[in-house]
């Protein structure tokens, strides 16, 4: 199942996207309940959002091996976890601004994990129980800022600005996130092709660890980690990352003075 958020006629709504391309639109969050509000939408008279509103953001460092040899880094011994700020978050087709004292920006195309109810304490085994569905994300990074940060052991602002967590297009509820392949092209040329095989640590994995030191809300978003063919983008590029069984997630660079123009 597929679900979407969306704008139509200045009110925005949760719906179940159908192959037809017509949306059932919900009655509430469809983390509270999937209850269809009889009104059916088409997906060309809307305008998809990000999957929820301002959620919180967990991000991974260094979850596929292939990622962590090109970037000179060994294979984590525990989930090398960040988080970013809420308001990184855009939807599809929304544009990611381009700092301007930016000189090495880059995208990261992930899988993103969406908690369907409270978590703590989690095992493994039983993690999967509290995934609402996955979606599509970027996990656009300054790199130059994320090196200063990490001389000193904190990661935030170079992950944190605003537009920096592209997520979407729809939220995919029913697939198994053990294998799936990624791409991510920019101007459509493939710049990574991977596979969720290859993540050092497993949603169920990171799931169970989280939720030994904190409770997972509902809503929670867990970015998984990008694989090898992390590189730059600059204004006017477009980003799109594809993810098997959801959709593609596709995204515009635009210059800071055009975002305030």
């Amino acid at each position: 199942m597929k679900i979407v958020r969306y704008s139509i006629d200045g009110s925005e709504h949760y719906g179940i996207l159908g192959s037809d391309g017509n949306i059932q639109r919900l009655k509430c969050s469809p983390l509270e309940a999937l209850h269809p509000s009889g009104h059916v939408d088409t997906l060309e008279s809307v305008r998809v959002l990000s999957p929820f509103h301002r959620p919180r953001v967990f991000g991974l460092g260094y979850n596929y091996r292939a990622h962590s040899q090109e970037v000179g880094k060994s294979t984590p011994t525990l989930p090398v976890l960040f988080m970013k700020p809420s308001t990184t978050v855009i939807g599809p087709d929304a544009a990611i601004v381009y700092p301007p004292d930016g000189e090495n920006i880059h995208f990261e195309g992930e899988l993103t994990v969406i908690i369907g109810k409270e978590a703590r304490h989690v095992s493994e085994s039983d993690a999967l129980r509290y995934v609402f569905g996955y979606t599509c994300g970027n996990d656009v990074s300054d790199r130059v800022l994320q090196r200063r940060e990490s001389e000193y052991g904190c990661l935030l602002m170079g992950k944190g600005y605003d537009t920096f967590a592209p997520i979407g297009p729809v939220v995919e509820t029913d697939i198994d996130p053990s294998n799936l392949h990624l791409i991510t092209r920019v101007n459509g040329e493939v710049r990574q092709n991977g596979n969720t095989a290859d993540l050092v640590y497993g949603v169920p994995a990171l799931i169970a660890y989280l939720s030994k030191y904190m409770t997972l809300l509902p809503g929670d978003h867990i970015m998984t980690g990008t694989p090898a063919g992390v590189g730059p983008i600059k204004p006017g590029d477009t980003i799109e990352v594809e993810i098997e069984g959801i959709g593609v997630l596709r995204n515009r660079v635009i210059a800071s003075v055009d975002a305030e123009s």
